[in-house]
């Protein structure tokens, strides 16, 4: 929103300029605490997670709070104070602190995540419309294998066309998959409460912490760090604040209440009327709409609900399907990351040719479900390695935040967070953390041997994350610039 339609434009304090102008001359365009907090709540909260953490029942609410402590405000806070500093993303964060390498490393993880996140995205999309068609299909390798396969190579072919509209589904899947379908679940769960019907799962008080059967009882939490990723890619909106240092904090800490909201009250009402025992990590919130639906005799809804959360699944897919491979591409085509082959746009200006190699391996992944006999696990694997790969990335941003105070103390910041050490050194640990806990299998993973489940992790996390970056940068050669970033013959 831009200053003219904003409504906090007409409580503007007397005497503040309205036609500020920014470092090149244009206006600049304000946006209220709470606008800003709205566009941060669309970008993180999702219903998808909430089976995961209904497993724990009333738990649930500690294990989406803890996270939310140590992990999604110093994201924010880190991300505001390195975005209103250093134009350039995660890139030029790294690469001003901890050199170019890095710099690419950070970069390259949050474009290899995907890889494995789609997988994991389109397993749920998958699951949730069998609900649609035929609810057994929802544990069927092969049907998830099918539609991992199809929707994604459609995502490719409808983003290689630069589709126009695409670009509103992001505010259209906020209302229509998240917002509407998350009231509707909890007024059921409180209705179904309020009838005299008993919780599925206890919620007294002493079960406010999970049982503690080892790391294993704890492992689902992980997949809480995914939910939250991103927090600080609203960073680059703290310029557009008035006075970032006062209203930047109120807007994260709004932000994050009704991201917890939008997590915890979903989870809860999943947890009324499902057994831990019987929930799907897939299908759960589609089980959970079918117990409560065909309790109140309106069955007939369910495929309606269903038909509503793959379109808002589909259309966040769509929004930013491109968009992590056209920024990787960018950047090698200035320094030489990749080869020529995968730096190539179209005609519409999308990065076909690295999206297209991505599909190889998501359909390799695909295929995998086709061979799996225990959906709800191959889907929480392939979560957790997406959930590493990214977590390597928010490593080095809190590494080069640090740094970047200690070597780069007169760069003017819009916002600095208070006792950054603390910050930073709070979310490096939780990440670390984080990551350690992924390669304990849940206690959801069955008699399935140990063995497997750590080298389709640890592969994962090592193939992607690490092995092949540091393959790009051993190998690339000057050749690999594109022509048009390279310095004349005799330029320093």
């Amino acid at each position: 929103m831009t200053t003219t339609d904003d409504p906090a434009e007409s409580a503007r304090p007397a005497g503040t300029d309205p036609t500020a102008l920014q470092d090149d001359g244009t206006r600049r365009q304000f946006i209220s605490w709470l606008t800003l907090a709205f566009m941060t709540t669309a970008s993180v909260a999702s219903l998808r997670p909430s089976p995961s953490m209904a497993i724990y029942g009333l738990a649930a609410i500690f294990l989406y709070l803890l996270p939310a402590v140590v992990f999604l405000l110093p994201t924010a806070l880190v991300g505001a104070e390195l975005a209103s500093g250093w134009n350039g993303g995660i890139y030029r964060w790294v690469s001003e602190a901890l050199g170019k390498p890095l710099g690419f490393l950070a970069v390259w993880c949050q474009f290899a995540m995907t890889i494995a996140y789609y997988p994991s995205l389109l397993a749920y999309v998958a699951s949730t419309f069998a609900y649609v068609i035929d609810p057994s299909l929802a544990e069927n390798g092969l049907y998830v294998a099918i539609v991992i396969i199809v929707i994604y190579w459609s995502g490719v072919w409808i983003s290689s066309r630069g589709t126009k509209t695409i670009a509103g589904l992001s505010s259209f899947g906020l209302i229509i998959g998240t917002l509407i379908p998350g009231v509707l679940l909890v007024v059921l769960g409180i209705v179904f409460l309020g009838q005299g019907n008993p919780s599925a799962q206890p919620m007294s008080p002493d079960h406010w912490l999970p049982p503690w059967t080892g790391l294993a009882s704890l492992v689902l939490i992980v997949n809480n760090f995914l939910s939250y990723a991103g927090m600080e890619m609203n960073g680059v909106h703290v310029s557009s604040l008035r006075e970032p240092k006062r209203e930047y904090p109120k807007s994260m800490f709004l932000a994050t209440g009704l991201v917890l909201l939008i997590f915890i009250l979903p989870a809860l009402a999943i947890a009324w009327v499902m057994p831990s025992s019987q929930l799907s990590l897939t299908a759960g919130l589609m089980q959970a709409f079918q117990a409560f639906l065909d309790h109140f005799s309106i069955g007939w809804m369910t495929k309606v609900v269903g038909v509503m959360l793959v379109c808002a699944a589909l259309g966040g897919m769509l929004t930013w399907l491109a968009g992590p491979a056209k920024g990787l591409v960018l950047l090698s085509r200035q320094e030489g990351y990749l080869p020529p082959a995968l730096q190539k746009f179209n005609k519409d200006g999308a990065p076909q040719n690295i999206m297209i190699a991505q599909g190889v391996v998501t359909t390799l992944i695909g295929v995998l479900y086709a061979f799996s006999d225990d959906v709800s696990s191959a889907y929480w694997m392939f979560s957790v390695i997406t959930v590493q790969i990214y977590l390597i990335a928010y490593l080095l941003m809190f590494v080069a935040v640090v740094r970047l105070r200690r070597t780069q103390p007169g760069v003017e910041r819009g916002f600095r967070v208070p006792a950054v050490q603390w910050v930073a050194g709070v979310g490096f640990v939780a990440s670390v953390a984080a990551l350690a806990i992924g390669f304990v299998p849940p206690d959801q993973f069955g008699n399935q041997p140990l063995w497997r489940y750590l080298l389709i992790v640890g592969g994962g996390l090592l193939l992607l994350g690490l092995a092949i970056p540091a393959a790009l940068l051993k190998y690339r050669k000057p050749s690999w610039i594109h022509p048009d970033h390279r310095q004349p013959s005799g330029t320093p």
